[in-house]
C-alpha cells in the first residue's frame, strides 16, 4: 500500500489519496492528528508534501509514520523550513515548524555512520517519547538534507526541506 497524505487534489499513480477534507473525495478521510487508521507495518511508501506542518505534534506524526510503514518502507516528506525563508510561518494553518535538524531526532546514525548525539541523549527517556528509527536516504555529499528554494508571489522565498526516509530497526 502506498499513501499520498494530505493529497487534496494531488493524485499520484499507484498511491491511495488521504485527506481530512471529504470534499476532495480521497480514498481515505483521515485525521492524522489522531491514531492513523492503518495497521502496524502495513504501508510500503508514504508521500507527504506540505502536510506535516499542518499537524501539531511532531512526535506523534513521526511515531505514527514509523508504526504504519513496513521495515524498509519509505517516506518522502516535503515541508517548509521554519527558519529559512517565509514559507513556514506565512500560512495561518501551519501549527508545527520544521528544520532540517528536526530529523536528527528520528535517526540513530548520520550519513557517515556516526551516532547522532541528539537522538542518543534521550533515547531511553519515556518522557521524550520518540519510538521512530529512520535512515535518511537522500543526504548530499556533506551529509546534509536537501533544501529547495522557491520565489513567493508577493516577494520573499519559501525554502522547502526535502527528505526521503527509510524505516529501520535499530538494534544498538
Amino acid at each position: 500500500m502506498k499513501l499520498n497524505l494530505g493529497s487534496a487534489e494531488r493524485r499520484l499513480d499507484g498511491f491511495l489519496t488521504v485527506d481530512i477534507d471529504p470534499v476532495y473525495k480521497p480514498d481515505f478521510v483521515a485525521d492524522l492528528t489522531k491514531v492513523w487508521p492503518w495497521s502496524d507495518n502495513s504501508v510500503d511508501e508514504v508521500y507527504a508534501k506540505d502536510v506535516f506542518e499542518h499537524l501539531p505534534d511532531k512526535r506523534h506524526t513521526m511515531n505514527e509514520l514509523y508504526r504504519v510503514l513496513k521495515v524498509g518502507g519509505r517516506a518522502t516528506i516535503q515541508v517548509p523550513h521554519a527558519t529559512l525563508g517565509d514559507g513556514g510561518h506565512c500560512d495561518p494553518t501551519h501549527c508545527s515548524y520544521w528544520t532540517a535538524s528536526d530529523f536528527e531526532y528520528y535517526t540513530p546514525y548520520d550519513g557517515f555512520g556516526k551516532p547522532v548525539v541528539e537522538r542518543y541523549k534521550f533515547r531511553k527517556s519515556n518522557y521524550y517519547g520518540i519510538n521512530a528509527d529512520f535512515k535518511i536516504l537522500n543526504l548530499d555529499a556533506k551529509g546534509h538534507i536537501q533544501l529547495k528554494k522557491y520565489a513567493r508571489t508577493y516577494g520573499g522565498v519559501v525554502v522547502e526541506i526535502f527528505v526521503v526516509l527509510e524505516k529501520i530497526i535499530f538494534t544498538g
